[in-house]
């Protein structure tokens, strides 16, 4: 037996069905396209499960940074809304991009910027004075950072007579935080630039520029206005709303008159509202239960699921409804699919390729 247990013990070193720490596939910071360095991040190494193509994190601009998983089922449209982005603003493959903020290419996701073709660069250190040396060192065809940060450095480089030396009609893309009007005008008179305004999240990834969707399956729903002020709306994406609202105006953005959504004026919304599934097209309740679950989990929104949910339906039937506590009993909005609920039903595709193909580490079982 002692002598089977030392084979046993050569054998396992050698190979198996499980990967040594070191087989384990990883995932780097440059693998996901965001090798550069913040001020506010350390760098830690994590296991995540191979069901998730990749995790970064909310921005905590109203709370604290939450963990958002991206799986694999969402990415493609993911992606196709950030290639149309790319397009709107003028990008050719092969331009060079300075993005300000690494994070900020998870909402794009790396495989974006690598599927059309961009060189991307970021700062050596997260300082005004850095992303002006940028520019001089890299000579972008675009920008992608925070409005007010780039508007400083602008006014900077001017205050400094350094103006003159930057690249000329450069493309701006803001992102992150509502976009800084005072921006616009430094932008024009110190590089000649263009400047677009886009809105997304770490969750969902870009859904409009310039006031106007990148996504299809985008919805503006009514809030309540019990003061009389100006109507907003509740911007809600494949059925699952982001928690932001906006004014919809006929005069339109100010980087692009045909947009209606303004988007530089948002606020959260209230009463926040929660999804209740009506319909499936799932023939089990308790795979659409395990679906609600995982949104709450890795999208941080309240997915319920009605007890009279409708299995087997050709479509999926959501219905948006204010949470009691904040706004007791009201009317809620029904969104109907397949167009209108495309990201929650990539989430369920997520899910159900989950359950086919678990990762399961015969170590760690769990019992039912």
């Amino acid at each position: 037996m002692k002598g089977m247990l030392a084979e046993i013990s050569m054998m396992v070193k050698e190979f198996g069905s499980a990967p040594t720490f070191e087989e384990m596939p990883r995932i780097t910071l440059e693998d996901k396209g965001i090798a550069g360095p913040t001020a506010a991040h350390n760098i830690q190494e994590v296991h995540t499960p191979l069901n998730l193509a990749y995790l970064t994190f909310t921005t905590g601009s109203s709370a604290f940074q939450n963990i958002v998983g991206i799986t694999y089922a969402e990415l493609p449209r993911r992606v196709k809304a950030s290639i149309t982005v790319l397009e709107r603003a003028g990008l050719k493959p092969g331009d060079t991009v300075v993005v300000t903020y690494p994070p900020l290419v998870n909402v794009f996701s790396g495989q974006a910027f690598k599927q059309y073709g961009l060189n991307w660069h970021f700062l050596v250190r997260s300082s005004r004075d850095a992303f002006l040396a940028a520019l001089y060192d890299y000579q972008p065809k675009a920008v992608v950072g925070e409005s007010s940060f780039i508007r400083a450095s602008l006014e900077d480089a001017k205050h400094m007579g350094v103006a003159e030396e930057l690249p000329q009609n450069l493309i701006i893309l803001t992102a992150g935080t509502p976009l800084d009007l005072e921006l616009l005008p430094i932008a024009k008179e110190v590089l000649n630039a263009e400047v677009h305004d886009l809105y997304g999240c770490q969750e969902f990834g870009w859904l409009c520029m310039d006031g106007v969707p990148v996504r299809d399956d985008l919805e503006l729903v009514k809030l309540p206005n019990e003061k009389g002020g100006q109507d907003m709306y509740e911007m809600v994406v494949g059925g699952l709303p982001t928690g932001d609202s906006f004014p919809v105006t006929e005069s339109g953005h100010v980087c692009n008159r045909a947009g209606k959504i303004i988007t530089y004026r948002r606020e959260r919304s209230y009463p926040e509202n929660e999804v209740i599934v009506r319909a499936t097209t799932l023939s089990s309740a308790t795979t659409i239960g395990r679906v609600a679950r995982s949104i709450l989990r890795i999208k941080g929104r309240v997915v319920k699921v009605s007890p009279n949910v409708v299995t087997n339906s050709d479509h999926t039937i959501l219905e948006l409804r204010p949470d009691y506590i904040t706004a007791g009993e009201q009317p809620g909005v029904v969104i109907e699919g397949p167009q209108k609920t495309q990201l929650f039903d990539d989430m369920v595709q997520a899910q159900l390729d989950y359950q086919q193909k678990a990762k399961a580490d015969p170590t760690w079982t769990k019992r039912n």
